[in-house]
């Protein structure tokens, strides 16, 4: 059965990326993609993605910055409003909500989970929708004061993993549902 997690890392006041999107503050930490809770294991299960127009355009800008290609060779929807240039790899653009994809993106995962990379209120509108399984979250000692909210929507979570990576706070999470 495919199981959909956001993964992805938070400052300790809860932000994933400063005013500007801007994720210097991750770089710095030190962290093993092998150890708990770490990349390699989890990307290893993945079959498909999806992102916001702020996380793909991040990642665009990135690789134009240091000429790395595009990392993935999975599916990955892009939910946006936004027109981008012609995409490398497997990329798809869609103007609609999760409900509308969702078939879609789990027949894109042949069988493996679905990767939520961000941002935050992408996240919640998955979780909205029911179809958000688990949030795994990789808390930094760092704190930005503002930013990209980790996820914007008030909603019941239960802890069922605990770890540390480096200088991070790793938590796994089960979505319990909406909260109030």
């Amino acid at each position: 059965m495919t199981r959909v997690t956001y993964y992805t890392a938070t400052t300790l006041d809860g932000f994933l990326a400063d005013e500007h999107d801007s994720l210097d503050w991750l770089f710095t930490q030190d962290t093993d993609a092998d150890g708990p809770m770490g990349y390699t294991g989890f990307i290893a299960g993945i079959g498909a993605m999806v992102m916001g127009a702020t996380t793909y355009q991040w990642l665009l800008d990135h690789a134009a910055a240091t000429g790395e290609p595009w990392g993935y060779d999975i599916p990955c929807w892009v939910f946006t409003h936004r027109t981008f240039p012609e995409a490398e790899g497997d990329v798809r653009f869609v103007g609609g909500g999760v409900e509308e994809v969702w078939p879609e993106v789990v027949a894109g995962a042949a069988g493996g989970d679905v990767w939520v990379v961000g941002g935050g209120d992408l996240a919640a509108q998955w979780a909205l929708a029911g179809h958000l399984d688990r949030l795994v979250v990789s808390i930094a000692p760092v704190t930005l004061g503002a930013g990209r909210p980790l996820f914007p929507r008030p909603f019941d979570l239960r802890l069922v993993d605990l770890a540390r990576n480096g200088d991070l706070l790793c938590a796994t999470y089960d979505v319990v549902g909406p909260r109030g």
